[in-house]
């Protein structure tokens, strides 16, 4: 009689299958392709349009390691929001003078701001905040409050860098962050509009410096009568 023999499973590491959440030194590696992914699927499809599920195909990670970390879709999306202005903002501390005369050096930053609002994923950023401010206001909020306050930080330091700095009112340190917010403003706001209503992002950015040179001209005739600030 024969004895029947059942074949044992394998007990080399190559075949043990593990579960469960990753080695520490991985955790960072999963986070940032899940964050990775799901902007990938938000900024196309939307809060509505996007699915854990398909987030989840995306990052390749199941959506137990996804809720592992996000207890759902919405913080999933408030993290993304967060880290991409976080992102996009941070180059503005780079930002640096150019040029021989006042209206030469203000035109280089708002020229350099404008190149980095006018971008594909930069519009989407704004488009989706804008799309979702009802479903989470504060978010919204947050993210606006932190766009304005890192660049209109950047161009304060770079006004009070200008050799004409004490000659102008609207530049005087008691009042060059408000010029810088409204230099922001009267820089980004027409353009960004523009943007998230259609227009051809490639025609906006060859705007840039007609748009530019009229701005910068009327921003310093209103800090020369003191009216900016």
């Amino acid at each position: 009689m024969q004895t029947a023999t059942v074949a044992k499973k394998p007990t080399s590491a190559a075949g043990i299958v593990r579960s469960g959440r990753p080695p520490r030194a991985l955790a960072g590696e999963v986070e940032t392709r899940i964050l990775d992914a799901a902007r990938k699927v938000f900024l196309e499809r939307g809060f509505e349009g996007a699915s854990v599920d398909e987030i989840a195909d995306v990052a390749r990670a199941g959506k137990p390691t996804i809720y592992a970390r996000f207890p759902g879709k919405q913080a999933l999306f408030a993290a993304v929001m967060t880290r991409l202005v976080s992102e996009k903002t941070s180059s503005y501390e780079s930002l640096s003078l150019a040029g021989a005369t006042l209206e030469e050096r203000l035109a280089s930053i708002a020229t350099a701001i404008l190149r980095n609002v006018l971008v594909a994923e930069t519009v989407g950023l704004a488009r989706a905040a804008v799309a979702e401010a009802r479903r989470f206001p504060d978010l919204a909020a947050s993210i606006h409050r932190m766009a304005r306050e890192r660049i209109s930080e950047a161009v304060a330091q770079l006004l009070g860098e200008l050799p004409e700095a004490d000659q102008l009112p609207g530049f005087t340190t008691d009042r060059r962050a408000g010029t810088a917010r409204h230099f922001v403003e009267l820089i980004v706001l027409p353009m960004l509009l523009r943007a998230l209503f259609g227009e051809d992002l490639k025609a906006l950015r060859a705007d840039i410096g007609p748009h530019v040179a009229r701005t910068v001209a009327f921003f310093l005739t209103a800090c020369r009568h003191g009216r900016a600030g």
